[in-house]
C-alpha cells in the first residue's frame, strides 16, 4: 500500500447524505481539541457550508473518519475537522482521506489549500503539505488556541 492509498475494506465518499452528523458531532465536540464543546447547531451549520468527506467500513457502512473543506472552488480551500475514530487509527485512513481530498480538489486549480494542526504534521506531509513560507505575512482575527 502506497502513501495515501486507502486500505482494503474501506471507502471514501464525498456524498453529504452518507455523513453521520450525530457521530461527527460527538467525535469533534467530545474528543477533538480544536472543537471540544462545539454545539450541534454550529456543527450542522459548518457542515452545511462545506464539502464533507467520510471514510466508511465497506462491510458495515459505518463511518470511521471525517473531514470537511471550506472553499470557493476557485482560488482557496481550508481543510478542517479531520478526525479518525480511535478504533480505526493506525491504518492509514487519515492519510488516505487527506490524499483523496487533495485529489478531489485538484481539477479546480486552487491556488492554496491550507490547514492548521497542533499534532499531525506528519500525516499531512505525506500528501504534500509543507509549513507556510514567511509565516510573518499571515494574520488571524479571532480566538487562537
Amino acid at each position: 500500500m502506497g502513501k495515501g492509498e486507502l486500505p482494503g475494506g474501506y471507502e471514501i465518499s464525498a456524498d453529504p447524505a452518507r455523513i453521520d452528523a450525530a457521530r461527527v458531532h460527538a467525535w469533534l465536540s467530545e474528543d477533538a481539541y480544536w472543537a471540544r464543546g462545539r454545539t450541534r447547531e454550529k456543527q450542522d451549520a459548518a457542515m452545511a457550508g462545506s464539502l464533507n468527506f467520510g471514510v466508511y467500513d465497506s462491510a458495515s457502512g459505518e463511518q470511521c473518519a471525517y473531514a470537511r473543506v471550506v472553499t470557493d472552488m476557485t482560488t482557496f480551500a481550508w481543510l478542517c475537522d479531520v478526525y479518525v475514530a480511535p478504533a480505526a487509527r493506525g491504518k492509514g485512513l487519515g492519510t488516505a482521506l487527506v490524499a483523496a481530498i487533495r485529489d478531489h480538489l485538484a481539477p479546480y486549480g486552487l491556488r492554496r489549500l491550507m490547514l492548521a494542526t497542533a499534532d499531525a504534521q506528519g500525516v499531512y506531509a505525506k500528501v504534500g503539505f509543507t509549513p507556510i513560507e514567511n509565516p510573518e505575512q499571515w494574520m488571524v482575527l479571532g480566538v487562537q488556541m
